[in-house]
């Protein structure tokens, strides 16, 4: 079979530039989008001149070549579309294509970019000083790929002298931003090296260099190590950063989300302690009280139940006084008094105890909606998790990766990664029978039942071992009683789990996040009732029966125990529930499989003791450095039992917006319900008479009243305080109208949130017409070429030029070839 011959497309030259102009070089930017915008108005002036128009082509069977449809004409036999010769070389001279591939270009952009870092205008010529031979003209690009190898090496050269004048930082930070393959960046670096020999030479021949020079590039070269020294240093503080991408690599991003969530509430910890230990803790440290009359001595059991010795200590809010401390002065030599001024500024204690706690509390709400709208944002305001595989399998590796560990760890992230989105595929399910819907939902509805029994069983036994509590004589003055009401309450809170991860197994859900979702519903449930429970026992019975005694250390000693205990179960927990669990699997039932973290009933008991600590801040002002403590050694017993005990969940799924959900639910049931138990407290609940700063207030809140009273008689210079304090504070306008501003904004980030899904939307729709358009360009064009070809293949045979039809009825052998 005769191979069709092969046509080259002529295109006319550049024009030559009239004299006095000069011809733009790819120096910045700008200037490389005006030249390729000058080259397309050329190529196109010069196609309207030789008639290159794109007609749409006539079908009909006169024309040879132009019957049937033209996308099927241009269409290879498994659908993928073939371009001729012509077509390709159009596509390789588009500016897009140029401009990348070129290598000519962009080591001459490079070259102009390290002539204008040295500044040596008169030591070495610039690129507009350059013979054309040593530049690339971007009108010599129109129908090739590469420029000539001569070209090329004469920039390359140009650009290699030019590294070498740089400093190593400036080579390194050049050669960095080159968007060339790390092979050809390897061999400038090389090249651009200067031999020591040749250094010397050129150091002898300009003169050794001052004191003042090398004191200057010592000075330099020091800082620039300790700012790298301080880079590592700051990657390396990140607390548990190799730990946490070995549990990612290995477990994914469900178990991950947990580790990363303990994370979070160790930051809103610290945040929270930091006011506290400045301007209540530390000065009331300062500023001892008198100590009573008896201390009890130290015995061990305190650090169970709270009392004893611990009573008397900055730890509760019965140890701190209601007076306004200042600095002692020293007594007068003459026996006179001390003078107003010496003794320094004083310090009203009741206010500074109230302002701190709510500022603490207005900054960690504070912090937790951004953390929330954060977290909200990048989770669902994409909305799409199309094309991810492809970046997950071409652009997930770090080429910079050279250790063995990292390289392995890496790969283990990769590889649950990809495991995670192969799983959505999985759960795609066919249609159901209404049998199976209607059994499923009887199912669905008994299991919620038996639940919701469960819990409301938990909640009547709580609330009458409280009563019965109460009833007991001498139960408050035992400390080993003390300990009964945390101990149901956490046997309660870890067996009734269990229980309703058993009734999970009769649901059988198709979607893991579902479940997690559910367990998680099930389990906040009933510890958020439990916790309403023990409110209302603390502030609605215990202050009737405690009014002779300080009831505000009470409260802050059962949340004491309650977090003590809470801890303590969950190290049990973690022993019998992962670690005999596995023994007993692994050689009396011979059973390979580990058990799985169970990531809703971990997550909850995070956010029940965050939200025991944020009940007791008022009771205990160093209630959440033990909190800090308690989740310090709770990340590295769940990390070791985790690496020892579990294996990654069988049905793996990725938990895109976990992180969302759990600052969600720390929000919401959590904070809003520790900040209206507070509330009530500071509002509406009579202080004890014997202990803490207002026990001689009726409520809390009268404290600022006292202050407003005492800044309206010091006189007109703070006058607005009390302004402030009358129209702001007490007046409820204005707590409606914050109240009404939040909704709002609330509401408008919903509808931005639509708005951009919306544009997301059109933008892809978008992106395919625009594909389809240059599809449908390109076969035009071709068509086109293909045109112009054939008719100039008749013109210069013209002896063969006979008439379609004639064409088509002349015999096999003494047809012409068929075209691309």
């Amino acid at each position: 079979m005769a191979q069709p011959p092969v046509f080259v497309l002529s295109v006319p030259e550049t024009p030559d530039d009239p004299e006095g102009s000069q011809e733009p070089s790819p120096y910045d930017e700008s200037e490389v989008h005006d030249s390729f915008y000058q080259l397309i108005q050329e190529q196109s002036r010069w196609a309207a001149e030789e008639g290159l128009e794109l007609q749409q082509r006539e079908p009909g069977p006169g024309a040879l070549g132009a019957s049937g449809d033209d996308h099927q004409a241009l269409l290879g036999p498994e659908g993928v579309p073939v371009h001729s010769t012509a077509t390709l070389r159009i596509l390789a001279s588009m500016p897009s294509r140029t401009i990348g591939r070129s290598r000519g270009a962009i080591l001459s952009q490079l070259y102009n970019r390290t002539v204008r870092l040295r500044r040596r205008a008169a030591r070495r010529p610039q690129l507009r000083d350059v013979g054309r031979s040593a530049r690339p003209s971007l009108r010599l690009y129109d129908l090739e790929l590469d420029p000539l190898v001569l070209e090329e090496e004469e920039k390359r050269v140009l650009l290699v002298k030019e590294l070498q004048g740089l400093t190593v930082a400036q080579r390194d930070h050049v050669l960095r931003g080159m968007p060339l393959s790390l092979a050809e960046k390897r061999c400038l670096r090389e090249e651009s090296r200067t031999p020591r020999g040749k250094r010397r030479a050129r150091q002898g021949g300009r003169g050794l260099p001052s004191c003042c020079s090398q004191l200057q590039d010592s000075c330099v070269l020091a800082l620039h190590n300790l700012g790298l020294v301080l880079l590592s240093g700051l990657q390396a503080l990140k607390p548990w950063r190799y730990a946490l991408k070995r549990i990612g690599g290995q477990f994914g991003s469900s178990v991950l989300s947990y580790f990363l969530f303990l994370k979070t509430l160790l930051a809103f910890n610290v945040l929270l302690l930091l006011p506290l230990l400045a301007f209540i803790v530390g000065v009331q440290a300062a500023f001892p009280p008198a100590p009573p009359a008896s201390v009890p001595a130290f015995t061990g059991l305190e650090l169970l139940t709270g009392g004893g010795r611990f009573a008397h200590t900055v730890l509760y809010y019965g140890y701190y006084s209601n007076a306004t401390l200042s600095q002692p002065c020293a007594s007068p030599p003459d026996g006179g008094q001390c003078p107003p001024e010496a003794g320094g500024l004083p310090y009203n204690m009741p206010l500074a105890y109230l302002f701190t706690v709510g500022v603490a509390f207005f900054i960690t709400c504070i912090t937790l909606v951004y953390s929330m709208s954060r977290s909200f944002g990048e989770s669902y305001r994409v909305g799409s998790t199309s094309g991810v595989h492809a970046i997950s399998v071409f652009c997930s590796w770090d080429y910079k990766v050279t250790q063995k560990w990292a390289s392995r760890l890496q790969h283990d992230n990769i590889r649950t990664q990809l495991k995670e989105l192969l799983a959505v595929w999985q759960l795609r399910r066919g249609p159901r029978s209404m049998c199976w819907r209607l059994r499923r939902v009887a199912v669905l509805g008994l299991v919620w039942l038996l639940c919701l029994g469960t819990t409301l069983g938990c909640t009547v036994a709580v609330y009458n071992f409280s009563e019965l509590m109460i009833k007991s004589p001498g139960s408050t003055e035992r400390e080993g009683a003390l300990l009964a009401l945390p101990l149901v309450v956490c046997l309660l809170n870890l067996g009734a789990p269990y229980l309703y991860r058993g009734l999970a197994a009769l649901e059988r859900h198709d979607s893991p996040v579902l479940e997690v979702y559910v367990a998680i519903c099930r389990n906040l449930i009933l510890k958020m009732v439990t916790l309403g429970i023990l409110c209302y026992h603390w502030l609605g019975r215990r202050v009737g029966t405690l009014r002779d005694q300080c009831w505000e250390n009470f409260v802050g000693q059962e949340l004491y125990r309650l977090m003590v205990m809470d801890f303590l179960f969950t190290l049990l927990d973690t022993l019998f529930g992962e670690l005999v669990w596995r023994l007993i699997s692994e050689r009396t039932l011979k059973r390979r499989g580990k058990p799985e973290f169970d990531i809703a009933g971990n997550v909850l008991e995070l956010i029940y003791g965050q939200t025991l600590t944020w009940l007791g801040v008022l009771f205990s002002p160093l209630l959440p450095a033990m909190q800090i403590i308690k989740l310090l050694l709770l990340f590295y017993v769940k990390k070791t039992s985790l690496m020892a005990n579990c294996q990654a969940p069988r049905r793996p799924w990725k938990a895109s917006h976990m992180s969302t959900v759990f600052i969600s639910l720390l929000c919401f049931p959590s904070f809003l319900g520790a900040a209206i138990f507070l509330c009530y407290a500071v509002w509406q609940v009579k202080p004890s008479s014997i202990c803490g700063p207002f026990r001689t207030l009726d409520t809390m809140y009268e404290a600022g009243k006292v202050w407003v009273r005492h800044l309206e008689r010091a006189g007109p210079r703070v006058s607005w305080l009390p302004w402030i304090h009358r129209y702001l504070l007490e007046n409820t306008f204005p707590i409606y109208l914050v109240s009404a501003l939040l909704l709002a904004v609330i509401y408008l980030n919903i509808q931005v949130v639509k708005g951009q899904r919306k544009v997301i939307c059109l933008l892809k729709e978008q992106i395919s017409n625009e594909g389809e358009d240059k599809i449908f360009l390109i076969n035009k064009l071709q068509s086109v070429y293909e045109r112009k070809e054939r008719s100039s293949f008749f013109l210069i045979q013209p002896r063969c030029s006979l008439p379609a039809r004639n064409l088509l009825e002349m015999p096999p052998r003494l047809r012409l070839p068929s075209f691309p």
